[in-house]
């Protein structure tokens, strides 16, 4: 046990004549762990993406909701009214008609023929 631990420590499985199996495995698990190393720093990006992305739609929501609220006052037709006066422009005292507009059915030529 004790000769075991001590060719351990001075590494004697890496420079015996069967350290190439050794060798292999030892670059087997080092690519493994830079490949897990990558593969964790894309996951981290792509989190901080989406919380990037998430905060951004949460401003654009919120602006949208305020630019619709100013909207729908310019809408109102008090506010209308009141800068239209601005521009000496005053409301109708009158209220609108209705125009309707008949359109003449046109005969086709079988109809004109037959009359």
């Amino acid at each position: 046990m004790k000769n075991g631990f001590t060719n351990i420590l001075k590494a004697r499985f890496l420079i015996d004549d069967d350290a190439i199996k050794n060798w292999r495995f030892i670059v087997f698990l080092i690519l493994l762990a830079i490949i897990m190393i990558a593969n964790t720093q894309q996951y981290e990006q792509k989190v901080f993406r989406i919380a990037a992305l998430t905060n951004e739609v949460k401003e654009l929501r919120s602006e949208f909701v305020d630019r619709r609220s100013q909207l729908m006052k310019l809408k109102m037709e008090s506010t209308v009214s009141q800068k239209m006066i601005e521009k000496e422009i005053f409301p109708s005292t009158v209220p609108p008609v209705k125009i309707k507009v008949i359109k003449k059915e046109e005969k086709s030529f079988l109809k004109k023929i037959w009359q």
